[in-house]
């Protein structure tokens, strides 16, 4: 089972975020836009490979990507329900 500490260090990682410890990101705070991390639509092309190559799960249904990716919480949860 993926936790969500796990998967805010493969993201930190994965992105080369620098300047942010996994602690500093909230489980429930978005992923995307101003009001958390900050993430854009080039990270989330990339956020999409980590997921893929680290945990070995695909994104089949783009328009669900929008839920899936709102929170290290939501994605954690859609990883763990497609490992």
């Amino acid at each position: 089972m993926v936790t969500t500490d796990v998967l805010k260090e493969k993201i930190i990682e994965g992105l080369s975020l620098e300047d942010i410890e996994a602690s500093e990101i909230s489980d429930t705070d978005p992923l995307f836009g101003e009001d958390g991390l900050g993430l854009d639509s080039v990270d989330a092309i990339e956020l999409t490979l980590v997921i893929e190559k680290e945990f070995g799960v695909k994104v089949t249904n783009i328009a669900d990507a929008e839920t899936i990716f709102a929170t290290a919480q939501s994605l954690c949860e859609y990883i763990n329900a497609n490992k």
